[in-house]
C-alpha cells in the first residue's frame, strides 16, 4: 500500500507539471503571437502612410486661411459644419476683418451677417468675438501655441487646438473628428472606443515620419475615400492593407 500511494502522488505531481508547463505554453505563444501581429501591423502601418505620401505628398487643410489667426477662427466657426460653407464665410470676412482688434470691433451683432450660413452661428459669433478680445488682452494679439492656451479661448476645445498646434505650428497632434475616427477604427491603424483613445494610439502607432501630416491624410481618406454609408474600398489605394472586414468591392 506504502508503494502504491507513493505512485499515486507521483502520477499527480506528474500531472500538474504537465498542466503548469501546458499554461506556461499556451502563454509563451500567446506573447509570440502578440509580439507577431504587432510586427505586421507596424508594417502595415507604414505601408499605409507611405502611400498616402505618394498620393500627396503636401497635405493641407480644406479651410482657407492665409495665418494662424484665420485659422484658429476658421476652425471656430467649423465646428458641426462643412469647410465649405466655413470658406464661404470667411470669403467674406476676412477681406473686411481678419485680425483680432478688427473682429472685436464688429462685436457680435456685425459679425452675424457674415456668417448666418454656418449651423450654430448665434454661438460660434459669441465665441469669436470673446477669443478674439482674450488674445488682445492676454496674448498681444497673437495666437498661442500651448494646447493649455489655446482650450482657454471661447469655443476651443481639444480637437480645435490641435488642428491649430498641428496645422499652423506644425506640432503632431491628433484632432480626431469623425473621418479620423471611421479611418482608424476600419483599417486597424489605431483602434479605440472613444475619440481619446483613438488620438491616444495615433500617436503611440504612427511612424514618426508621417506623424505631423497624419492628421490631414486621415481625414482626407475619410471624407473622400472611405465614407461613412458605402466606401469605396474599389477606389482605395491602401485596400490590400485596410483590415476593414466589410470591404465593398
Amino acid at each position: 500500500m506504502g508503494k502504491a500511494r507513493y505512485f499515486a502522488v507521483l502520477l499527480i505531481g506528474c500531472r500538474w507539471v504537465i498542466i503548469f508547463l501546458g499554461n506556461q505554453l499556451d502563454c509563451l505563444w500567446q506573447i509570440l503571437t502578440q509580439c507577431f501581429n504587432t510586427i505586421m501591423n507596424a508594417t502595415k502601418r507604414y505601408a499605409i502612410f507611405e502611400t498616402f505620401q505618394k498620393i500627396n505628398p503636401k497635405p493641407r487643410t480644406e479651410l482657407e486661411y492665409s495665418n494662424p489667426f484665420e485659422l484658429l477662427i476658421a476652425v471656430i466657426l467649423s465646428a458641426q459644419a462643412t469647410d465649405i460653407s466655413v470658406n464661404k464665410a470667411t470669403r467674406k470676412l476676412y477681406p473686411i476683418a481678419n485680425t483680432p482688434e478688427a473682429i472685436a470691433a464688429l462685436d457680435v451683432e456685425g459679425l452675424k451677417p457674415y456668417i448666418r450660413t454656418i449651423g450654430l452661428f448665434n454661438t460660434k459669433a459669441e465665441n469669436v468675438i470673446k477669443t478674439c478680445k482674450a488674445l488682445i488682452a492676454e496674448h498681444n494679439s497673437e495666437v498661442p501655441n500651448t494646447r493649455e492656451a489655446l482650450e482657454a479661448l471661447s469655443g476651443v476645445g481639444r480637437k480645435t487646438a490641435n488642428v491649430v498646434l498641428n496645422t499652423a505650428f506644425g506640432m503632431p497632434t491628433m484632432a480626431v473628428d469623425t473621418h479620423i475616427f471611421r479611418v482608424s477604427n476600419r483599417t486597424k491603424i489605431a483602434p479605440g472606443k472613444n475619440v481619446l483613445a483613438v488620438e491616444k494610439n495615433l500617436l503611440k502607432f504612427v511612424p514618426k515620419p508621417f506623424l505631423v501630416d497624419a492628421h490631414h491624410w486621415l481625414i482626407l481618406h475619410g471624407r473622400y475615400t472611405c465614407l461613412a454609408r458605402k466606401p469605396k474600398c474599389q477606389e482605395c489605394a491602401i485596400s490590400h492593407l485596410c483590415e476593414f472586414k466589410e470591404k465593398t468591392f
